[in-house]
């Protein structure tokens, strides 16, 4: 007498099909010693809806003719979240995040607000999910589903790539040390700033704007060099070169 799903949520609520022999005119199904609601039946199948319950009970069917042996269901609890390793990527998706917390081991869905992405569980603690392209930059809610129900709680900030429209001062010595307003769109989630291939300390001021201090060259000499900003979403260089302008000299 099989039955399917042999899992559920402990909240109940879930349509339980089993399958056997002489069923017809069912009069009790009994998840332990709670009775299930009879929605369908006939000689080889019923169909029932799970009254709530927890761990591992036995499921026995009631006929005129007597009780069925039992076979087992387990009860599984709703999935809670702990973490989430990224709150932020690219409105294109595909990079990976990993969420932590509790009863993820049978973790068959991962919502990023309408788009779903198809979890690999690793542990009972710990599940992956590649992150499905969004349909616009903003935050959307991040839920899990399990056996044992649905989680939510995080949210996730879709973000679009920048743009860097343009700096200022446009010049400074080689030595570096010039600090830089560089203005664009979608900088809040910068993560590298470039000066010709060198890396600079930086400070997010807003989505719109970061200050960035120019590193010295490599050589030590002047020259054109390309400021180019990486945020989650990706990189973008400015139009024009910052100068690496040497000083005067008597």
């Amino acid at each position: 007498m099989p039955i399917s799903p042999s899992q559920g949520s402990s909240a109940g609520g879930q349509t339980v099909n089993i399958t056997g022999s002489n069923l017809a005119g069912a009069t009790a199904v009994h998840f332990g010693s709670n009775l299930a609601t009879i929605t369908a039946n006939d000689a080889t199948s019923v169909t029932v809806t799970t009254p709530s319950g927890n761990g591992v009970v036995p499921v026995t069917v009631t006929t005129p003719g007597g009780t069925s042996n039992p076979l087992n269901f387990f009860y599984v609890g709703a999935p809670f979240k702990s973490g989430l390793s990224s709150t932020a990527g690219p409105l294109v998706g595909g990079n990976t995040i990993t969420i932590t917390g509790t009863g993820l081991s049978t973790a068959n869905a991962v919502h990023f607000g309408a788009n779903t992405a198809t979890p690999t569980v690793v542990s009972d603690s710990q599940i992956t999910a590649a992150v499905p392209a969004g349909a616009a930059a903003g935050s959307v809610g991040v839920s899990v589903t399990t056996a044992g129900g649905t989680n939510n709680g995080f949210s996730y900030t879709y973000v679009d790539v920048p743009t860097v429209i343009g700096f200022t001062p446009a010049s400074g010595p080689p030595s570096g040390g010039t600090a830089v307003t560089i203005t664009g769109t979608n900088l809040s989630t910068t993560q590298s700033v470039t000066f010709g291939g060198i890396a600079a300390p930086f400070t997010v001021i807003s989505d719109t704007s970061v200050s960035a201090v120019s590193p010295p060259t490599s050589d030590g000499a002047p020259g054109p060099a390309g400021i180019a900003v990486t945020t989650l979403a990706g990189s973008a260089t400015a139009p024009t070169s910052f100068q690496y302008v040497a000083g005067p000299g008597i």
